[in-house]
């Protein structure tokens, strides 16, 4: 398929996130271990900071292709995010090229990083969005639940928008999930069932990761 994101290229910017976030800030990372060491795989990222997707890209253990907001590609961040492999969407319409070219990514064994409550928010995963499930269903792909904690709590005081520098951030990989039951469906009730399951394992896994780190 032609027009995918550079796997070479998430790869440089695994390598550019292990360097800025554990320049900046303290990750401790918890389960990093439970990702598939190959194939097509969904982590699934509740989403309050900034710095989420970042941290995440940083600390993974492979190489992850974000699906990122249009609104994030201005100016040189433009080139930049689409060089180290990233997805640009539009949240606004159905975009078909980006879901031809994440679900190309899955097709070619790659990790798909994905913000299922598509905004940012309190990062509880309570609303869903239907894209993680399609993605899931369409792309054969477990889902590896991944809590970011402690990158909302306090400013920096020297860039408002970030944490405190040197501070802990807490990235806890859960065990990975099939979304669907097994039948193979792909209908509007498969999917409505498949983002059901989903929640319920998405916020049992934040529970989860409140407790091992005490956030």
């Amino acid at each position: 398929m032609t027009g995918l994101p550079s796997a070479r290229g998430a790869e440089i910017g695994r390598r550019i996130g292990v360097g800025l976030m554990y320049g900046f800030w303290k990750p401790r990372v918890l389960g990093a271990w439970r990702v598939p060491a190959s194939g097509p795989v969904l982590l699934a990222v509740n989403h309050s900071h900034n710095i989420d997707g970042p941290m995440v890209m940083g600390v993974a253990p492979r190489p992850t292709h974000f699906l990122i907001k249009r609104e994030a590609f201005i100016g040189p961040l433009d080139p930049f995010l689409t060089g180290i492999g990233q997805v640009k969407v539009d949240r606004n319409t159905t975009d078909r090229t980006a879901i031809s070219r994440a679900l190309g990514i899955l097709q070619q064994g790659g990790v798909l990083g994905i913000f299922p409550e598509g905004t940012r928010g309190e990062g509880d995963f309570a609303s869903l969005r239907a894209g993680l499930a399609y993605f899931a269903l369409r792309g054969g792909a477990p889902i590896v639940p991944v809590a970011v904690l402690g990158s909302s709590g306090q400013s920096g005081r020297l860039i408002k928008a970030l944490p405190p520098l040197r501070s802990r951030v807490d990235v806890v990989f859960g065990d990975p999930f099939e979304a669907g039951d097994g039948s193979g469906r792909r209908t509007r009730k498969a999917l409505d069932e498949a983002t059901e399951r989903i929640q319920k394992q998405l916020t049992a896994h934040l529970e989860n990761a409140r407790r091992l780190t005490g956030r």
